[in-house]
């Protein structure tokens, strides 16, 4: 007997379990099936976000900045550690318990809101009058009728042509966060988020890391200026970041992994590592989904064809998150999850991509909302900039970490924030305000007139925006 609901999601991830309670609470009777395990073969939703991406991720990085801190700047404040040393298998422990709190909070908001989960994986078995009949293979195989589906299945790592991901030699970000010594040599390939944040982790503790990227730039995606003031902080750190890299043969031996590749210049080397780590993008997932059953239209990349309310070719399917176009971020498929919840009840669900942030967790960290000033230039739009370093700021001072900056650009005739770009300290807590003030339409001119509390190092935002009028107080 198959089991009936208005909205089935497919996938508990941050777009999925987002979606089934924001559908909960808008009167809907709401499943949510997600085949993610823990190690005792429980259910662990979240997706990757909470299981192999940015809840572990953030855990390591915070317990290695810890490390680096005793290791090199408590003598600065006068307190004297000796012989600092690191366990590994307690770091991942701790790891492992951030991540099932997360999970259990899932679990616990699905009760809360009565949303019915399903712990298995979730297909189209078929269309069927009034919605779709959706099959869920887990411990327990089960079948379910709803009237709306909305398919959150989130992205999975890219492998090299040619060499898969063993976990044990060649990693993903899901081998990364399970490395269970500090390996004396790591080299990683892409020097995008995953690679920055988890080449930072493993130098901390002791790793000679070496970032192979294919681009000539060093992210290209981030602010120029602010890219070059990240770099500058990472080279002098010891993480050693090789760009226009051409990547050829990967060999893994008794020993580890040989990387051959040729440089910018053009030379044939080869690299020699204990571990490589691969986080050259990720690829939507739908496999299992079986589409074909229901005909639902994917693109050339495997990602599912959305318009821009995340309607599928199919009447009632939607899909939100990684799954579908756009940056793979997991607040974007959050408010994808909450905007088509809010379709479905006839609302006017909306997401601005315009005022999505950008975070590297890395120290110092890079957190940038709207266009960049090569974007700006490239658009032919006229702008004014200002920036403000944290060298000049007196809670950056206080807390001994000064690299970086704030830098604000305006438009030049209305002076509306076009975008803010900032690397530097808790740069992920200080985007917030410039998305809020995006998102209102906000001059420079608004935040320079706010008031900012001191010594915060909000004030270097204020200062950012007085820039762009080029009258900072403080520098």
């Amino acid at each position: 007997m198959s089991k009936q609901f208005d909205v089935i999601v497919i996938g508990g991830g941050p777009g999925g379990y987002i979606a089934a309670i924001r559908a909960a609470q808008l009167g809907f009777q709401v499943a949510c099936i997600d085949e993610w395990k823990n190690e005792k073969g429980g259910p662990a939703p979240g997706g990757t976000c909470t299981n192999v991406g940015c809840i572990p991720s953030k855990a390591l990085l915070q317990s290695s900045e810890h490390f680096e801190q005793a290791n090199h700047h408590f003598a600065d404040h006068g307190i004297k550690v000796s012989d600092v040393s690191i366990d590994v298998a307690k770091m991942i422990g701790r790891k492992d318990t951030v991540v099932k709190q997360n999970n259990d909070g899932i679990l616990y908001l699905f009760k809360k809101n009565k949303v019915s989960f399903f712990h298995g994986r979730g297909s189209f078995a078929k269309a069927v009058e009034g919605g779709y009949e959706i099959q869920v293979a887990g411990s327990a195989n089960e079948t379910l009728t709803g009237k709306q589906i909305i398919i959150a299945t989130g992205s999975n790592a890219r492998a090299l042509p040619g060499t898969p991901f063993d976990e044990v030699k060649v990693l993903s970000n899901d081998g990364a966060l399970r490395i269970n010594a500090v390996p004396k040599k790591l080299a990683l390939i892409g020097s995008g988020v995953i690679g920055l944040e988890m080449g930072s982790v493993w130098r901390r503790l002791g790793s000679e890391v070496t970032i192979l990227e294919g681009l000539p730039t060093f992210l290209g995606a981030v602010d120029e200026q602010i890219a070059k003031e990240a770099k500058k902080a990472f080279d002098k750190q010891g993480l050693k970041i090789e760009l226009g890299v051409k990547v050829g043969e990967i060999k893994t031996t008794d020993a580890g992994v040989s990387v051959a590749y040729t440089n910018a210049k053009g030379e044939a080397l080869s690299l020699d590592v204990d571990k490589l780590i691969v986080s050259i993008g990720r690829v939507p997932n739908t496999i299992g989904l079986n589409v074909e059953a229901v005909g639902l239209q994917l693109d050339e990349r495997g990602a599912i064809v959305v318009d821009g309310d995340c309607k599928t070719n199919l009447p009632g399917v939607w899909a939100v998150g990684d799954v579908v176009r756009g940056p793979m971020l997991a607040h974007k498929a959050e408010e994808e999850g909450v905007a088509v919840a809010e379709r479905i009840a006839g609302q006017h669900g909306h997401v601005n991509f315009n005022t999505i942030p950008w975070v590297i967790y890395t120290s110092p960290e890079i957190a940038w909302v709207g266009r960049t000033e090569q974007q700006l230039k490239a658009d032919g739009v006229k702008y004014k900039a200002g920036t403000f370093p944290f060298l000049a700021n007196g809670r950056a001072r206080a807390l001994g970490d000064t690299t970086g900056m704030v830098k604000f650009l305006a438009d030049a005739t209305t002076d509306e924030i076009l975008g803010v770009h900032i690397v530097g300290p808790m740069a992920s807590e200080l985007i917030a305000e410039a998305v809020v003030a995006m998102e209102f339409k906000a001059s420079a001119e608004d935040i320079a007139r706010i008031c900012h509390a001191h010594p915060s190092l909000s004030e270097a935002t204020k200062e950012a925006a007085l820039a762009v009028d080029k009258r900072t107080l403080n520098f």
